[in-house]
């Protein structure tokens, strides 16, 4: 193990934020640069290499955290990367996107804070990435087969990175006009940078991925025809199709998905607009969902310059603590303040949409709601709580219900569906269509970024081994699998 008395001489330290009023004139990543370099030796060595590591069974890739604990605790940088990439194809995603079940499951935390994973996690890879330890993985030999992924977010990549590697030819097909998914329009500059994913891309490249952009399969390629051009396709296209909020004033101008409005402050940091078609500036700013896209709103609206920000979420606000329904090593609903949350606004709980009020001119003006209550396991409205706020810009953040079947993807290929419209799968990842594989949200539906990269390299196996007959790449989960989260 890493410091046999760790846990017990150094206490917990994370990242540091800049102040507020500093990363609020900015779109840089929230973080102080370099300041985890001098703790986080340290802070690795509080891994206690329990005899089971439950961090292994938090996490869906099963990432080999206590060896790249000790590796990084010894500053063994470079075998620590090792490691680190044994199990994760993008550790700088995960590092700075994942909610960390892995630490919710640490042993440590049964009565002490727990190890810093993330923490070490992405020290490890920028470390990797600064000392030039990242090298494209070409293969040796090809095999002659070809298939094309339909997404490039996390799962999409993961997958053909892994077939890649394993010497099959492959596309990534992106309607898009840049490659990443969720990862490149869906998470704020100041979460994660986008040299983060260039620079995986260019590696992918020199590794012989290709990428098609600006390419909706279902629209300009039909299924049925991009199915006898390869010898296997995966489906990552994700879950995509937001939640709507049917109250009435819901036509209003001004009210908007939160997948309408992130990626268009992603463009102007990308170049594409001076200023954002859809802003904040000035405006009451309504955010409706308290998960981590409504979260990404709050920030985005705060750099903007909104005039107020007001996060709503109709369930009750989490406990600090663990409740008893949720013990350890379970991955526990506890109140989170984020970096945003940290920046300003209101969050409010125990509340519902009743409805819109807009202006003479077709614009939203305010938002009416009212509290809500468990009576008998069912959210009734508490009467007399209605009121109402100001709202000139209104996100919906309430999450997704499925992958898009609009573009005629599902229909085309013929795909059938699950109980909850997903794209059906079995053990190995594939659909009921002959050599059609789906991995991430469109078959798992709406969830974390860890389990999308674990899916991806799970189905790139089933790929290879309906190509060649059998595989040796890893496969961390099988679709029914929930390891320790939900």
């Amino acid at each position: 193990m890493a410091d046999p008395k760790g846990f017990l001489t150094t206490g917990r330290e994370v990242a540091k934020t800049r102040p507020v009023g500093e990363r609020l004139k900015d779109w840089n990543e929230v973080y102080v640069p370099g300041s985890l370099l001098p703790i986080i030796s340290k802070q690795a060595g509080r891994c206690m290499d329990c005899g089971i590591p439950f961090c292994h069974n938090g996490c869906p890739l099963g990432n080999l955290i206590p060896e790249w604990n000790d590796y990084a605790y010894r500053e063994d940088w470079q075998a620590a990367s090792e490691r680190l990439h044994a199990t994760n194809n993008f550790p700088e995603f995960t590092g700075r996107l994942c909610p960390a079940p892995c630490e919710s499951a640490c042993v440590l935390g049964i009565n002490q804070p727990a190890v810093t994973i993330k923490n070490v996690e992405v020290s490890i890879i920028d470390k990797a990435w600064d000392s030039n330890d990242v090298k494209p993985q070409a293969p040796e030999r090809l095999s002659g087969k070809t298939v094309a992924v339909i997404g490039s977010g996390p799962a999409g990549l993961a997958a053909a990175q892994q077939l890649t590697r394993a010497g099959h030819t492959v596309a990534v097909y992106e309607r898009a006009d840049r490659i990443g998914g969720l990862l490149r329009y869906g998470i704020p500059e100041f979460k994660m940078e986008k040299v983060h994913i260039n620079r995986r891309i260019e590696q992918m490249r020199a590794e012989g991925t290709k990428f098609r952009t600006e390419v909706e399969i279902g629209r300009d390629i039909d299924a049925a025809k991009l199915r006898k051009r390869y010898d296997a396709v995966v489906i990552a296209a994700g879950a995509t199709v937001s939640r709507d909020l049917p109250v009435p004033g819901r036509e209003l101008n001004g009210i908007h998905f939160a997948m309408e409005y992130l990626p268009l402050a992603n463009k102007v940091q990308e170049g594409d607009f001076v200023a954002p078609p859809i802003t904040a500036e000035g405006k009451h700013v309504v955010v409706i969902g308290g998960g981590d896209t409504g979260a990404d709103c709050v920030g985005t609206a705060h750099r903007q310059g909104a005039a107020s920000v007001t996060q709503l979420e109709i369930m009750p606000k989490p406990g600090d603590e663990r409740n008893p329904g949720q013990p350890w090593p379970t991955f526990p609903m506890l109140y989170k303040v984020t970096s945003a949350h940290e920046e300003g606004g209101e969050r409010v709980y125990s509340v519902s949409t009743t409805h819109f009020e807009g202006d003479e001119d077709g614009n939203v003006q305010f938002l009416h709601l009212v509290e809500v209550e468990f009576v008998d396991g069912k959210l009734t409205q508490k009467p007399g709580t209605e009121r109402k706020i100001p709202a000139q810009l209104v996100t919906l953040a309430m999450g997704f219900t499925g992958t898009d079947q609009a573009n005629g993807l599902v229909a085309q290929f013929g795909l059938e569906l699950d109980e909850r419209g997903n794209v059906a799968r079995d053990a190995d990842f594939a659909t009921n269509v002959d050599g059609v594989f789906v991995a991430g949200d469109a078959g798992r539906g709406q969830s974390l970024i860890v389990w999308a990269i674990a899916e991806g390299r799970s189905a790139a196996r089933g790929v290879d081994r309906y190509l060649t007959g059998a595989s040796d790449l890893p496969a961390p989960i099988r679709p029914t699998d929930r390891a320790l989260t939900v």
